[in-house]
Parts: C-alpha cells; structure tokens; sequence
C-alpha cells in the first residue's frame, strides 16, 4: 500500500487579530512615528544660488558704507539742527532741541558769501588748471623717445608725494626771507622788494599803463593745486590718447590738416568723455579741499575756502552745530552745481561724443 500524503495545513477561517497600526481606538506609536523621515528640501535652483552668492558678497561693503558714510552723514544732519557745542555733545541725546538758528548764524554770518565766492573761484581755477596741464603733458609725452618712461613716472611725483611735505617745499621757495623763487626774480626779472605770495591778499600790476589789482594768495594758492593734481589728469588723458588709432590721424594728414586742425577735429572730439569727467571729478574733490589751503595759509590773505570756515567753527568757536550746519550747506551747493553742470553741459558732450 502506498503511504498517503499528511494533511496540508488550512487556512484559518476565524476572526483576524487586531492590527498593530493605528485605528479608531488604538493611538498611534510615538516611536513608529519618530522614525518616520525627514522631508528632503527642494535643491536650489541656479539663480537662487546667485542671489545667495550676491547677497554674501555685497553685504561687508553695505555694512563698511552704512558705517563709515551714510552714518556720518545723517550724524551730520541732525547737529545741523540742534545747538549742539563740543563739550556737551556727549551727554546729547539723538533727538535734542530743534531748531534754525544754526543756518540763520551761518548765513548772516560776516564773510560767508565772501568764503562762498572765493571757494568757487578757487575751485574752477584749480580743477581747469589741473586738466589743461594734465592735457598739455600728455600731449607731450604721447610719442616714443629716449627716457620717456623716466620723464612719465616723474610726473607723477606731485601726485603721490606727501601734501605736507610738497606743502612745506612750496613755503620754503616762495619765502620772502630765503626763497628761491624771490632770489631768482631779483636776479633775472629785476624785483626790487622780495613778494611775499602766500601772505599778500592783493597785488598791484602795471601792464601797459593800467594799475589793477591781483588776489596774489589765492593765485598761488591755485597754482599749487593745479601743478600738484595734474598728474591725475595726465594719467586719465593720456591713457585715451594711446587708444586712439593712428589711421584716423594718418588720414587728416593726408587730407593736408595742419596739427592744430588734427587736435581740433580728431584728438579733441575722443577726449572729450574724458575731459567731461575729469573736470566732475576734480571740481567735487577740490570744492571740498582742506588741508592744501590750511597748510599754505591757514584760510588767510584772502583763502579763507568754506572748508577752512567749517574747522574754524568747530576748533575756534567749538561749535559743533554751527559747523555741521556750514558743512550741510556747502553739501547743497555742490549738489546744486552738479546739477547745472549734469542739466546743461553733460547733453551736450553726450551729443558730440555721438
């Protein structure tokens, strides 16, 4: 007999056990859920990461300009209101007593307008002064010859020289005492008397019968601004004259132009962008100069700049809302200039450029 196969085990057919999960009346595990995982972020895309990049980047200049300008500035503007004297501005609160009288004391003031007319003829001297030169010695310095390398970096001495060095040579070679500058005018102009330049708020000049008068301080007061920052105009002038093709001056050659016709019609029209922003420049640097004057006059015999005006206030008179209230005002007025300048001249530069 064949052995027959043991039963297969059956299927229970009886009621389910409850299941571990969770259900209307079973809470859920705290450790099942624990264990659940975490959601992934959604990867950057290419232009978030940039504006992550951006942000990191520009935020120490933010903060470095937050600090040390726009903080000043606002700083400034609220002791222009206020009466504000040196010794008691640490007890200051932020918010004091405000009022106009700073503004009123700074325009009734004796000599403001005066200082005001004296900055702006100081200011376009100095600034046309130091671009004229700046141009006339790149003009002389474009062409290769022996030593040019030398003779260019020496032009940039007065530039990056010291100021109260260059300052101090300048006193001792305009002294009426020791000078060289006196010395050489009695020997070869025939001087009488030596001129005391930096001390001598007029000057009497006799040209072909007619007397009149000049501001001869403040004359040598432009002249030390214009020979020390024409470097920065020569460097900018000359570096867009070596950017100008050779064919367009071989061509006005050919067409019989004569050297003032090629400066006039080929030169000038590529330099004036340059020349445009070389004269902003150098009229917001030299409309806010201190320490050129100071140190050659001290603001006197006829320099007194609003500059000088301004740290006068603050260390003669300490006070500090009268300072701060001259300082706003010569801020408008140079902001008024620009504006004329960018209203009027800045189109019409734009156009021949075009």
């Amino acid at each position: 007999m064949s052995a027959t196969p043991p039963p297969r085990p059956t299927r229970s057919t009886g009621p389910r056990a409850p299941s571990a999960g969770p259900g209307p009346d079973r809470p859920a595990d705290p450790d099942r859920q624990s264990a659940a995982p975490p959601r992934r972020r959604r990867p950057l895309t290419g232009a978030a990461r940039e504006n992550r990049a951006g942000l990191a980047f520009v935020t120490p200049t933010f903060v470095v300009v937050l600090v040390v300008v726009v903080l000043p500035i606002l700083w400034t503007v609220l002791l222009a209101f206020q009466h504000a004297r040196l010794v008691d501005i640490q007890g200051m609160s932020l918010f004091g007593r405000w009022t106009l009288d700073n503004f009123s004391g700074v325009f009734s003031s004796p000599g403001f307008w005066t200082s005001l007319w004296t900055t702006l003829l100081y200011t376009v001297g100095a600034t046309a002064g130091s671009v004229v030169l700046g141009l006339v010695a790149a003009l002389a310095l474009r062409r290769p010859f022996r030593g040019r390398g030398l003779l260019r970096g020496s032009m940039l001495l007065p530039y990056v020289a010291p100021v109260v060095a260059v300052a101090f040579v300048w006193e001792t070679a305009l002294s009426p005492q020791f000078g060289i500058v006196n010395e050489w005018g009695g020997k070869l102009l025939g001087w009488d008397d030596p001129i005391a330049f930096l001390s001598t708020r007029s000057f009497e000049v006799s040209v072909l019968g007619a007397h009149f008068d000049l501001p001869l301080a403040l004359l040598t007061v432009i002249a030390f601004e214009t020979w020390r920052y024409f470097p920065f105009a020569f460097l900018f002038l000359l570096a867009r004259l070596q950017a100008v093709p050779e064919v367009l001056e071989e061509a006005a050659k050919v067409d019989g132009a004569t050297p003032s016709q090629r400066f006039r019609y080929v030169l000038l029209p590529q330099l004036m962008p340059v020349i445009a922003l070389l004269c902003v420049l150098r009229f917001i640097m030299t409309f806010n100069k201190f320490d050129d004057v100071y140190l050659l006059t001290g603001g006197g015999s006829g320099t007194d700049v609003v500059a000088v005006r301004v740290y006068d206030f603050l260390t003669a008179r300490f006070d500090v809302g009268a300072a701060a209230a001259q300082a706003l005002v010569l801020a408008v007025v140079l902001m008024a200039l620009l504006g004329v300048y960018f209203a009027f001249f800045a189109k019409r530069v734009q156009e021949e450029e075009e």
